[in-house]
């Protein structure tokens, strides 16, 4: 027991190192970035957890989701709402304060999970019973559905969206102040490298593996016992509530919500990014989605004010096309940044 127990906080180490690690650069980009920079980067964090959570589907347990976009959804309004207070007063879910107060947007966040969760599993119950085509379909349809009923409901700003969301405010610890953007990176990080070590734990385990099963063959893994329906819906269920996750993050950072942000083009730039990284790679799921949001931004929108025309979807779209028929497998195929290190 002593012996597991040395075992498990050794390998608590490097995440711990990493996450800290990674909170440290944020105070770095606080001081030597400008808001537009800082706005990205979160942006950023929401997608790489976008891309991890529908690889677990897509890649992982190889059904094909096209409407992830509606999870995210959820997640967003969720912790919007439960984050505003009325008529100028704070949230009453509101219930830390002073240094304690980023654990709220946490909390935030995990009932816009769990909000997802729960929606995952309602619409996975009957159409995980589908298959490849059928079942992006139903996904489709689920994520349009989304869509119009936050469209149709006033009491989320309908039509108009939703205005004010808060963010972290800047903590004062004696001389030392925490700006919001180092306490909003902070946050996202922190759900980026949990959404990360759990998925990679959940891949590498017995779950996993009925996972891969119904991914390889799934009469095979019928003929084995396992229940592939539910094995569906469970890496449903986990994908939503981290689309979710993700959809708080990108809500606190943008301050607005609009049904209009949440279309089929939103679940397009997920799979893209689950692609373009490789199918059944978590470690390529996170640099697709740093490519994509940063591509188009800190590339291509320089191009466009250096030549006075648009062309950032052109060439953004053309780059996609070469990259596709050049590696079809994306940029790490099904392996991981550990596996290539130890090719080498």
């Amino acid at each position: 027991m002593t012996e597991d127990i040395q075992l498990f906080r050794k390998s608590q180490i490097l995440p711990l190192i990493i996450l800290l690690s990674l909170i440290l650069v944020g105070g770095i980009i606080d001081y030597t970035a400008n808001a537009y920079v800082q706005l990205i980067l979160l942006y950023m964090c929401a997608n790489i957890i976008l891309a991890l959570s529908l690889n677990l589907v897509n890649g992982f347990t190889g059904q094909f989701s096209i409407g992830h976009a509606g999870f995210m959804a959820i997640g967003a309004y969720t912790s919007a709402w439960l984050s505003m207070g009325t008529d100028g007063a704070p949230s009453p879910f509101a219930f830390f304060g002073g240094p304690l107060e980023p654990i709220n947007f946490i909390l935030f966040g995990i009932a816009g999970g769990t909000l997802a969760a729960i929606a995952g599993w309602i619409v996975g119950q009957p159409s995980l019973r589908l298959r490849g085509d059928y079942l992006a379909i139903v996904t489709l349809g689920f994520g349009e559905i989304i869509r119009v009923v936050l469209l149709n409901s006033e009491a989320i700003g309908g039509a108009r969206g939703l205005f004010g969301i808060p963010s972290p405010n800047a903590i004062s610890l004696g001389p030392l102040t925490i700006s919001p953007f180092w306490v909003s990176f902070a946050v996202a990080i922190f759900w980026v490298v949990t959404t990360f070590l759990v998925l990679w734990r959940l891949v590498h385990s017995i779950h996993g593996r009925t996972f891969l099963s119904v991914r390889e063959d799934e009469i095979a893994a019928q003929a084995m016992g396992i229940d592939t329906t539910a094995v569906k819906v469970k890496a449903f269920v986990i994908s939503s509530f981290f689309a979710g996750v993700g959809g708080a993050i990108f809500a606190h950072a943008a301050h607005y919500l609009n049904p209009s942000t949440f279309t089929f083009t939103k679940s397009v730039d997920a799979i893209i990014m689950v692609v373009l990284g490789g199918m059944g790679s978590l470690s390529g799921s996170v640099l697709a989605a740093c490519l994509v949001t940063m591509f188009p931004e800190f590339i291509l929108r320089p191009l466009q004010d250096l030549i006075g025309i648009d062309l950032r979807m052109v060439i953004y779209s053309l780059a996609l096309i070469l990259f596709m028929i050049t590696r079809p497998q994306g940029i790490f195929g099904n392996r991981e940044l550990t596996d290539i290190r130890r090719s080498k």
